[in-house]
């Protein structure tokens, strides 16, 4: 009844529609005042009529409550409707009702809008603050208008996909390593690996934008290593654009996983499937001249690990899925080793089809040889050292005077969810680097767990300024190829 109500009141409001004054703008200093009856404002602006004698804050709530289409309509009504329809708080509030949650979308139009081009001068740290140049009613509008895009992180244990618009990755596939003979070229690789995504999104290459996750490999600043990425990259557009995908964005999955913790710089420790590569990232710019640091251990040592001390205690199991399972289950990181040998740790999972696993000092032993490699019979780097390495490094490189722009690690990949990971990397840190650089170290979990760098794809998916910031066409594709001297080569290299 109340809102049948509301309607035909606005119905009327909606009826006395004026034509807009030409000179009229919609930055004028707006005339609320809390409390108020509009009618002060009527004085100046125009009547609303019968709603003359109702308060600014009522009339506020009213567009709220009416939504952003009927709120853009009443623009169109006297110019105390535009000022109050053009309220950037009423549109903050529209904003924050959609499926993205507000800070991240405060942060992706704060930092993001402007592409992979022109980094900001800025270094984000998590408390939210609206720059007063924002308009949140144009970037809604902007991003009502962004059509939805396939999101693809290959990973490097398996691949998520999906759409944009979705609050989660609607499938998972094996990575594109994984696809065709290891002796095919990479074109007829990657083009079967993309044909069976869009096969089993039962969706069209040509009916939307991509955005593509690239992998962690050929790491390092020499001539090679540039020479493979840029080959690696130019293949995948070639593919992409040969299946007449109208646009594409990739972007280096530590970046995505950066953003996705809503931070422009700091250091990306992901936890890979055969590697951990140890990421400083600067602006938006991923620092290889400062150097990467790669640490011959990811998950697959993990989960053979953990299989190698359930057959010391010779707990049978069916497969390494198993094996996975309970370490995703009840596996975590001590804080302290030594005394946690001295503790009653044992605990117990399901795993379906193979019953219960009943495990105790394997809990906490199976993640220690990423501290303690040579327990598990590893010849790698310790993880705090590759670490502190990183951070040493970055100290020693003058970018910024200001030091505290490294000093937030932020983990990504999937064993890096492992419970007490982030608190004990953090303690090693502490341990092991002189206090000027150490001071102020943070070490944070991945924000979205396994899905931490599709998210951070999401977010550049959805931003206002996605296909003209972050989106390369099959024209400025072959424009490229051709003046590979250009800028534009320069932004997408």
């Amino acid at each position: 009844m109340a809102s049948t109500l509301l309607r035909k009141v606005w119905g009327s409001v909606l009826s006395r529609a004026v034509p807009r004054d030409p000179d009229a703008s919609a930055s004028s200093s707006s005339p609320r005042r809390r409390g108020a009856p509009a009618a002060a404002a009527a004085a100046e602006y125009g009547s609303l009529g019968a709603l003359d004698a109702v308060p600014i804050d009522v009339l506020a709530q009213i567009l709220r409550l009416l939504g952003p289409a009927d709120a853009a309509r009443s623009v169109a009504v006297c110019r105390t409707w535009r000022l109050l329809a053009s309220d950037n708080a009423l549109w903050a509030f529209f904003l924050s009702l959609g499926p993205d949650p507000w800070d991240l979308v405060v942060f992706a139009e704060t930092h993001l809008a402007a592409g992979p081009a022109q980094p900001r001068r800025f270094v984000y740290f998590g408390t939210v603050r609206v720059p007063p140049q924002l308009s949140f009613k144009r970037i809604y509008g902007q991003r009502a208008l962004v059509p939805g895009s396939i999101i693809v992180d290959g990973g490097s244990g398996y691949c998520k996909y999906g759409w944009s618009k979705y609050a989660a990755p609607s499938g998972r596939c094996a990575t594109f390593l994984e696809f065709g003979n290891i002796e095919s070229p990479m074109y007829a690789r990657l083009r079967h690996f993309f044909s069976t995504i869009y096969n089993r999104m039962h969706v069209k290459p040509s009916a939307r934008p991509i955005v593509v996750a690239l992998p962690l490999c050929h790491s390092d600043d020499t001539e090679a290593a540039r020479a493979s990425r840029k080959q690696y990259k130019e293949t995948l557009y070639s593919v992409l654009f040969d299946m007449n995908v109208p646009a594409v964005c990739a972007v280096d999955q530590a970046l995505l996983a950066l953003y996705a913790a809503r931070r422009t710089s700091g250091i990306v420790v992901n936890i890979g499937f055969n590697v951990t590569s140890v990421v400083p990232i600067f602006q938006g710019r991923v620092m290889r001249e400062i150097g990467i640091e790669t640490v011959g251990q990811g998950a697959l040592k993990l989960t053979g690990f953990l299989k190698e001390l359930l057959q010391r205690r010779n707990i049978s199991f069916e497969s390494l899925y198993t094996v996975r399972t309970i370490k995703e289950k009840i596996c975590y990181v001590a804080a302290d080793y030594e005394a946690e040998l001295c503790k009653n740790t044992q605990a117990s999972c399901e795993v379906d089809g193979e019953g219960w696993f009943t495990l105790s000092e394997e809990r906490f032993k199976m993640a220690e040889i990423l501290f303690q490699p040579q327990i598990g019979g590893v010849r790698a780097m310790a993880l705090h050292k590759a670490v502190s390495l990183c951070m040493d490094h970055c100290y020693n490189t003058e970018v910024l005077r200001d030091h505290s722009w490294f000093k937030t690690v932020v983990l990504a990949g999937g064993s890096s969810c492992l419970p007490g990971l982030p608190e004990r990397l953090e303690k090693e840190l502490h341990k092991l680097l002189p206090p000027y650089i150490s001071e102020g170290i943070r070490v944070l979990p991945p924000p979205f767990g396994t899905d931490t760098a599709w998210f951070g794809a999401k977010m550049i998916g959805t931003v206002s300024t996605f296909s003209d910031a972050w989106c390369i066409n099959k024209k400025q594709f072959r424009q490229k190829s051709r003046h590979s001297g250009s800028s534009l080569v320069n932004a997408w290299r």
